[in-house]
């Protein structure tokens, strides 16, 4: 299970931050509806090719500061 919940807002963020730090992942390939943040986390883990652990410690990072420019 995810270790955070994403709202619509935030999860639109998230994408954009995963994005620009993956340039070869399109808008496409981040799809999210609110209460599949498991599904979203496997999808990322398989598009990024790293672990569970990374991937959530990544979108965690992102919601710390959602409004910032850092990745």
């Amino acid at each position: 299970m995810a270790s955070f919940t994403l709202t619509p807002d935030t999860a639109e963020k998230v994408k954009l931050k995963f994005l620009r730090k993956y340039r070869d992942l399109a808008q496409e390939d981040l799809p999210f509806k609110p209460g599949q943040e498991e599904q979203l986390v496997e999808k990322l883990m398989a598009l990024v090719k790293r672990d569970r652990r990374y991937v959530e410690f990544t979108i965690q990072k992102a919601l710390a500061d959602p409004d910032g420019n850092r990745l």
